[in-house]
């Protein structure tokens, strides 16, 4: 009983998307042969795409230019952190945090965040932007104030990191996400959400807590392999990197793993694991925000528990043909025909973003 939680899950996109039996709509895993990533820049502080056929080597649409400029969708006039999940009805749920971090110097508002930072610390927002297309070209779209979905959630410091996943037992989407009230430690949370993706359902409930008082987590990522759900995350606790922590249920309770999974020796955040088509293998992605320039890092895996290093970008079997700065990435399957497609379409509606900044 416990494998079926998750054993059905490649019928949506692969194993960590946690798709339901009864998702007919959508491609399954044999159906697959290439990979998006989307990413943001602090430059733009919109969403960028790029493909790869062979999960290796991404090349980015529209020449590395915004897909959807962050100042046309988002309260703050910028996105960060963007995260896009095939659901059952074989639809695509991007999730962003609404989140300008240079909004001041690209003149958006007066003040360098949104509200007192020695209150609300750093990057302080408390929105997220909620998406959802069938064809990564026509989007609906929804502005999630978290703080006003329940009285106690006034305070909120941040709402960073939104991720979408799908919750067999309750059959329902969940999007998680990081949160903090005022300036205190963050935690994980998580809601579940309608549809039409544009209304969560109750308001938001604690996913999971980072045990070692007075340290904190931060940006989880959920992954389902052979029953057991596995949460990867950042965590702030000597050198920021990245743990996991496995539960029987997509809501926890969860196993704390004090080791961390990646091979770094400075800082890194931002984890995601993608599955590799047609193989046993998984290839977990991390932004590397420490170093100089800032990169991806890459690991892979066979068994979610031993990783070994494959480099970052440009340094091993990663490649990237024509862009750089890239920051809190994720990737999910395509057909081939619907990476086509989309490259296709931005050859033929090339655009450029007028609001790069010079950092």
């Amino acid at each position: 009983m416990k494998h079926s939680r998750c054993i059905i899950a490649l019928a949506a996109l692969f194993a960590a998307t946690l798709a339901p039996a009864s998702a007919a709509d959508a491609p399954g895993e044999e159906e697959m042969g290439a990979y998006l990533m989307v990413y943001h820049k602090d430059d733009t502080h919109s969403l960028h795409m790029a493909v790869s056929y062979d999960g290796r080597t991404f090349t980015a649409v529209n020449g590395n230019e915004p897909v959807i400029a962050g100042d046309t969708i988002a309260l703050q006039r910028g996105i960060r952190d963007p995260h896009i999940f095939r659901g059952p009805d074989g639809a695509f749920y991007l999730a962003m945090t609404d989140l300008h971090i240079y909004a001041k110097q690209a003149g958006f508002r007066q003040t360098e965040w949104e509200r007192d930072g020695r209150q609300y610390g750093w990057g302080n927002n408390r929105a997220l932007v909620l998406m959802k297309s069938r064809d990564l070209i026509n989007w609906t779209r929804a502005n999630i104030r978290v703080d006003q979905l329940d009285p106690s959630l006034a305070d909120i410091g941040c709402a960073w990191a939104p991720e979408t996943c799908y919750d067999p037992e309750a059959k329902k989407l969940m999007v998680h996400f990081t949160m903090r009230h005022r300036n205190g430690k963050t935690k994980l949370y998580y809601f579940y959400v309608n549809d039409d993706f544009n209304r969560p359902e109750g308001k938001p409930e604690v996913l999971f807590t980072y045990p070692k008082e007075g340290k904190e987590a931060i940006d989880g990522n959920i992954i389902c392999k052979d029953g057991v759900y596995h949460l990867f995350y950042c965590s702030h606790d000597g050198k920021t990197g990245i743990k996991q922590a496995t539960s029987e249920s997509i809501t926890g309770p969860w196993k704390f793993d004090d080791r961390l999974v990646d091979p770094e020796r400075i800082g890194c955040e931002a984890p995601s694991v993608y599955k590799l088509i047609g193989e046993d293998r998984w290839v977990l992605m991390f932004d590397v925000y420490r170093a100089n320039p800032m990169n991806f890092g890459f690991s892979e895996t066979t068994d979610l528990e031993h990783f070994t290093s494959i480099g970052r970008f440009d340094e091993g079997v990663m490649r990237r043909t024509n862009f750089d700065g890239q920051k809190h990435g994720a990737v999910t399957w395509l057909t081939r025909d619907e990476a086509k497609r989309l490259e296709e379409y931005w050859k033929e509606n090339h655009r450029t973003f007028p609001g790069k900044l010079k950092l």
